[in-house]
């Protein structure tokens, strides 16, 4: 005999079958074990975005590329309230200033360990992908469509019990939720590619992008794509770069050549063109001296205004796709104001807006789903201070440290990117000699004893 429940759950069916989308909240909140439809189409912002658009392709790799030069590190927490500190530290915006002082607390709330199993699965993550190999899709994905799944395996018996043993990116694409109801909203994950693949929620990290599409169905379990925003501006550039490849294709004369002394016949046309395009057409004649034996004009067509304004609408199509993914346009070999100081801003900006704040991202989340597997008191870290953009200023630095007596001479040399060094003393810490504590000072000054008149 069916329960009340599960009476209920077919009345609630049935009545939600009226509309599509009633129907869809009925499976999401009650049901379960139902997909999870993605309302966007990853397919076409991975199809005519990376594979068709050269300037969302040129983005992705530029951003894929810096956060490839920048190391992983694994640590082990040695002090947890610094380690909140740097984790909140290095989650916004950091200039140079931020970075030193966050070298310094690294110092204090990690211990930098090596040749853990950690290590040896990050260094390789599956037989097939290298370390960057494996980022670069995981950060490729995420840009495109707003999702990164990382699928896990491992033994379910041995040493390495509980672990990960090979990490895999799954195409974001392919991937589809599926529900265990509104207590349970992420049950698992299918892949359908070359048939289908069931995954357990906990052995796939999904880190997504925000998505404020709440509307009943769990389309908000998915990630929004950035282009989503840029949509009408992926279209605009597309179209822009078809409409040049047309005209180029189709386009007209670029000009009149007339004589002045009359009609001339069609025999007397073609001799005259030929003779032009052997004598005066071609790189070899190139600011050679035109001669000719009768009264020739030119009249130049140029560019139309909708030409003109297909080229101006393209630029800004190109400038709006930097600023959906927060490149500067200089980047993408915009020479309209490439001197070397903005190239120079232009590439610490590249890091700033985009590339650590991905790497931030996925940081956290490795920490959350993948660290406790191998050890409580382990940390995960992308070594920022890798990055020369971001070691500029020293000379400040180096002034402001100078003064900064209670931090040790090897957490100076940490900030200044020298690396420690081994002498114990450089982990102590040194007073001035024109400084004494106050307690010491004030019985000094009151009691100051018996001059010396010698």
């Amino acid at each position: 005999m069916a329960s009340i429940l599960d009476r209920f759950k077919t009345l609630i069916t049935k009545q939600a079958q009226n509309t599509n989308i009633n129907y869809n909240k009925a499976l999401y909140n009650w049901l379960g074990n139902s997909i999870i439809w993605n309302s966007e189409n990853d397919d076409t912002y991975i199809r005519e975005g990376y594979q068709r658009n050269a300037t969302v392709y040129s983005i992705i790799n530029l951003i894929t590329k810096a956060a490839s030069t920048i190391p992983l590190q694994i640590y082990e927490v040695s002090n947890e309230a610094n380690a909140k500190r740097y984790k909140s530290m290095t989650s916004g915006y950091m200039d140079s200033n931020a970075m030193h002082a966050a070298n310094v607390l690294r110092k204090r709330a990690f211990t930098e360990i090596d040749n853990t199993p950690l290590h040896k699965l990050m260094d390789r993550p599956n037989p097939a992908q290298s370390y960057n190999a494996w980022l670069t899709e995981i950060l490729s994905f995420g840009l495109l469509t707003g999702n990164r799944y990382i699928y896990g395996i491992g033994p379910d018996a041995g040493p390495n019990m509980g672990r990960y043993t090979e990490l895999y990116v799954l195409p974001s694409q392919n991937v589809e939720i599926v529900s265990g109801g509104i207590m349970e909203p992420v049950q698992g994950y299918k892949l359908q590619y070359n048939g289908t693949f069931e995954a357990a929620a906990a052995d796939i990290c999904h880190i997504k992008n925000f998505n404020p599409d709440y509307d009943g169905t769990g389309t908000h379990l998915y990630g929004q794509s950035p282009l989503r925003a840029g949509l009408r501006t992926l279209t605009t550039n597309n179209e822009a770069v078809t409409t040049g490849v047309k005209y180029l294709q189709n386009q007209t004369a670029r000009g009149i050549l007339m004589s002045d002394e009359g009609d001339i016949n069609e025999v007397q046309a073609q001799q005259l063109k030929d003779k032009f395009r052997k004598q005066h057409q071609g790189s070899n004649n190139a600011g050679d001296v035109i001669i000719t034996p009768s009264k020739l004009s030119w009249v130049n067509f140029g560019l139309p205004a909708t030409d003109l304004a297909l080229i101006e609408q393209y630029n800004s199509s190109v400038k709006d796709l930097c600023n959906i993914y927060n490149i500067p346009v200089q980047l993408l070999n915009n020479t309209d104001s490439s001197t070397y100081n903005n190239m120079k801003e232009a590439k610490k900006a590249l890091y700033q807006n985009s590339v650590i704040p991905e790497l931030v991202k996925l940081r956290d989340e490795l920490n959350r789903w993948l660290t406790p597997k191998y050890g409580n008191n382990l940390y995960i870290d992308f070594d920022f201070s890798a990055i020369p953009e971001l070691q500029e200023d020293m000379d400040k630095v180096v002034g402001q440290l100078g003064q900064a007596w209670w931090v040790t001479p090897n957490e100076k040399r940490q900030a200044m990117f020298y690396g420690e060094a081994e002498n114990p003393l450089m982990d102590e810490y040194y007073i001035p000699a024109n400084l004494m504590p106050i307690e010491v000072s004030i019985p000094a000054l009151e009691n100051p004893g018996p001059i010396n008149q010698e």
